[in-house]
């Protein structure tokens, strides 16, 4: 079987599908045109979000078998349309979903304790003790939309602190020895932490958005390592300011194009919303690496193997 490489990725990718027996070709700088052109000769295809993996492109994988992408999401592939195709799908939660639940955690502990803001504070040559007086985890209730692979992984990093951990999510009996399943009602009233770990469909897009927000009954913290087109950030900024949620921690951002190692490409100006976003000090920003640790680059890797492994060998 031949497999092009789309996408860098750890080096075990290679060596292990080569010790397999398998042809691996990469490209990493072809346009997505030129990708179409050849994409007829193989039988798989390694990606992370390079570009997307449309009908078009599709269409023209006449021998295609599956596609693995190394990373959690799919939503940058055609899934109906590949699974129409009787082509399989390989994606990886399992290889990154311990590095989005300590990313996700970091940021709740950087935001109950100051600690960009003390930090900065410190470099300037001040001692602001009281202005940096944090709040603690303890007794407070953490609410998890979406209870999969990173859910999950957050919620178990969540065992040695005394929280209430309780979690939504769209399928039935999901519920483990670390987070009690509700309803969206109960959700409302008893989060002080709400994490979101949900992939990216057009129920999730714009989500969370000040219709969603006023529904809880207390004022609350927002931690997004999920999809950045889940929150309004409008919507949040406007919450922000009313103290409506007391502070957010974003590693994703509504305005990301599916490759997210550019966030703007285009010369057109910064959105007014994010704009204020990032004059506010209760908010946290990181550019999408919450799952992008040095041992995540291997499992990810790994994953796919494994999977491609069980499936064709």
């Amino acid at each position: 079987m031949k497999i092009l490489h789309l996408d860098t990725n750890h080096t075990i990718l290679l060596d292990q599908l080569n010790a397999l027996g398998f042809q691996n070709d990469e490209d990493y700088t072809s346009t997505k045109e030129e990708v179409e052109s050849k994409i007829g000769i193989y039988d798989g295809i390694i990606i992370r979000s390079r570009f997307a993996i449309d009908k078009t492109f599709l269409d023209k994988a006449k021998k295609l078998k599956f596609i693995g992408r190394v990373g959690a999401g799919l939503e940058n592939i055609d899934t109906q349309y590949a699974s129409k195709q009787g082509i399989q799908l390989f994606n990886a939660p399992e290889g990154n979903r311990n590095a989005v639940g300590e990313h996700t955690l970091g940021m709740i502990l950087s935001l109950f304790n100051k600690l960009n803001q003390g930090n900065q504070s410190v470099r300037d040559g001040q001692w602001l003790r009281e202005a940096h007086r944090g709040i603690e985890l303890d007794q407070k209730t953490v609410g998890i939309i979406g209870y999969g692979n990173m859910g999950r992984a957050f919620a178990k990093k969540l065992r040695g602190f005394n929280v209430e951990v309780i979690c939504y999510d769209i399928l039935e009996d999901i519920e483990d020895s670390n987070a009690t399943q509700v309803e969206l009602q109960e959700l409302f009233e008893k989060t002080d932490v709400l994490s979101l770990h949900t992939p990216e469909t057009p129920k999730t897009i714009g989500m969370i958005n000040k219709a969603f927000i006023t529904k809880f009954k207390k004022p609350f913290w927002l931690i997004n390592t999920a999809r950045g087109k889940s929150v309004v950030t409008k919507d949040l900024v406007e919450a922000l300011t009313q103290k409506k949620i007391l502070g957010a921690g974003l590693d994703v951002l509504e305005y990301e194009k599916s490759s997210f190692e550019n966030l703007f490409t285009s010369k057109k100006e910064m959105p007014d919303a994010f704009a204020k976003l990032l004059k506010m000090d209760n908010v946290i920003l990181s550019p999408h690496v919450a799952g992008w640790t040095v041992e995540s680059k291997e499992k990810l890797a790994q994953t796919i193997v494994d999977k491609i492994k069980t499936k064709f060998c």
